[in-house]
């Protein structure tokens, strides 16, 4: 049960509601996030454009955003994005690799494994070492490591919404909810 109340979409005021009403699904995270009216369709518009506009490939977009849900024990995000993930071409064993928390599995090639350690820096420390970047600069554009960066601190704000507010998770079916927690 969620520790503040969903918002009720047919009292948003007419810009936020207009942005809830186009959504294909309403899922809780949304009915949480339009509490926040102000920035919810401009929010809306900053997480399309980091799942459909970025250079980065699509299923490294995914691994990144599994990283941030598994180390900041986003469940919802996590559930959420197993099959996103998998339709963005992550394979089984790279999913399950990062829920083991196994970041230099053999599931990851050395690009990805570079990005994956920008990401648990950037996590970690906020300020990832130069020789990271460096190493992530060697398999990326200047414009997808920003994009890394990015989608990154996004998913740790979905992150931090969904589980101080403890939005219900509502599963894609098939989809199990797993137990893990922030890493510390």
């Amino acid at each position: 049960m969620p520790l503040i109340p969903y918002a009720e979409p047919s009292r948003l005021h007419e810009d936020a509601k207009e942005a809830f009403d186009r959504l294909p699904r309403k899922l809780n995270i949304f009915r949480m996030w339009a509490n926040a009216e102000t920035c919810f369709r401009s929010g809306l518009r900053f997480g399309n454009a980091v799942l459909t506009k970025q250079k980065l490939a699509a299923n490294l977009r995914e691994l990144v955003i599994m990283t941030v849900a598994r180390l900041e024990g986003g469940l919802y995000e996590w559930v959420q994005h197993v099959p996103i993930s998998e339709q963005a071409g992550c394979t089984k064993p790279q999913i399950a690799a990062l829920e083991a928390l196994k970041f230099d599995d053999q599931a990851f090639d050395a690009q990805t494994k570079a990005m994956l350690q920008l990401v648990r820096e950037v996590v970690r420390d906020v300020k990832a070492r130069e020789e990271t970047v460096k190493a992530a600069q060697a398999h990326f554009s200047p414009q997808e490591i920003v994009e890394v960066v990015l989608t990154t601190g996004w998913y740790m704000t979905m992150a931090r919404m969904t589980e101080t507010t403890r939005v219900e998770i509502d599963a894609p079916p098939g989809v199990a909810v797993p137990s893990f927690s922030k890493v510390r």
